[in-house]
């Protein structure tokens, strides 16, 4: 199999949505993940049911013929009933949400700098204020885009297995200074020996995000614990926890939703995005996410993911 064949392949089995490749005789040439584990029916080899071509079973098809090599085959897109209006409600309300939280610094910073216009102001003081909204807003900005690359496909898994504890420490490095600022300790239990198939960079963003989280909201006087660990089955845990205020039980289910926060002490400060990009890098990776703790007793994040292959 040439190069070319392989990024083809590799293009259709990867791809986000329900696709597969058809010959002539409407035999199953190739498939996405997404279609063999969307769509019944999808067998290598074996025809497309007919029903999956007319419009049938609530799949809508989508259809593309082209000729390779004097062959006649055809891309075929499946989508169900009511994806598009699902698509369109999910972004308009992400829409919205993004509006509305940018609103808020926006405001804060247009009464800052009115208010330093006023005689006897302290304007050194009202402009590093007005700085900070500024960096509030450019979190924001990032992260948004930093999630809409991620759901646009952004290769999550590494090709290889990845060494964790150096990339486990530099997160930790680069927040040294914030965390003490705010009077948290930061600490590292990794064995060396640990290692994941995922790209170093989106390991980087899981651990300071965790430890960011910490920094935030667990409060002075706290520590918060970065670990990895492996489990019984092969899997590899990394954790994130701390000893500080914590939140509601009732709360932890959303704490990976985008823009939630738990309290009106969580309003004021971060965007509301760092544990959903967690959420989202880790299950990309095939793994899942889970939080547990309670008010006064800390909490704690813990990402599960897969045995290196």
């Amino acid at each position: 199999m040439d190069v070319e064949a392989i990024r083809g392949r590799t293009l259709v089995e990867e791809s986000r949505e329900a696709v597969v490749v058809l010959d002539d005789d409407d035999r199953v040439l190739m498939a996405s993940r997404r279609a063999r584990q969307s769509v019944d029916g999808i067998r290598d080899g074996e025809p497309l049911p007919s029903d999956l071509l007319t419009g049938g079973l609530g799949v809508i098809p989508l259809v593309f013929p082209y000729e390779v090599d004097g062959r006649r085959e055809r891309l075929v897109y499946l989508s169900r009933e009511g994806d598009l209006a699902a698509y369109e409600e999910l972004r308009s309300g992400f829409t919205a949400a993004v509006s509305h939280e940018l609103r808020t610094p926006l405001a804060r910073l247009l009464t800052l700098l009115e208010t330093a216009t006023l005689p006897g102001e302290d304007v050194n003081e009202l402009v590093e204020q007005a700085t900070n909204e500024v960096e509030q807003i450019t979190e924001l900005i990032d992260e948004v885009l930093f999630l809409s690359e991620l759901e646009s496909g952004a290769r999550v898994v590494a090709l290889g297995a990845e060494p964790v504890r150096p990339v486990l420490e530099q997160a930790l490095a680069e927040l040294e200074e914030r965390a003490d600022r705010a009077g948290v300790e930061l600490r590292l239990v990794c064995d060396p020996a640990i290692e994941l198939t995922i790209r170093p960079r989106m390991l980087r963003v899981v651990a300071r995000n965790l430890a960011e989280n910490a920094i935030r909201y667990a409060g002075p006087g706290t520590a918060f614990t970065l670990s990895a660990r492996r489990g019984p089955d092969g899997s590899v845990v990394v954790a994130g926890s701390d000893d500080g205020k914590g939140v509601e039980q009732s709360a932890l289910p959303r704490l990976f939703e985008r823009f939630y926060r738990a309290d009106r002490a969580r309003s004021s400060r971060g965007t509301g995005l760092g544990l959903a990009i967690v959420k989202h890098i880790v299950t990309q990776a095939g793994g899942t996410v889970e939080a547990s703790g309670g008010r006064g007793s800390g909490l704690e994040i813990r990402c599960l993911f897969p045995a290196p292959s």
